[in-house]
């Protein structure tokens, strides 16, 4: 999930985002987030959800963090 153009996000929205979480884990489907600014950031950090989800500075960092699968089917 790309972040770049959010710029906010209040607690309705994260909780959405927990939920989203919650229910893709349970179909064994992984999110990554990635191009979170320095108060999305800050925000992830202070209610812990930096421990929660899979954050990347950027695209291909993430890609890669599924493994060679995803890879190669993103080639």
């Amino acid at each position: 999930m790309n972040l770049a153009a959010v710029g906010y996000i209040d607690s309705s929205g994260l909780g959405e985002l927990v939920r989203t979480y919650t229910t893709l884990q349970k179909q064994g489907v992984q999110l990554k987030m990635v191009n979170l600014n320095h108060r999305l950031a800050s925000l992830f950090k202070v209610t812990g959800l930096q421990k929660v989800f899979d954050i990347y500075e950027d695209e291909g960092r993430a890609i890669q963090a599924f493994g060679p699968v995803a890879s190669v089917a993103g080639a």
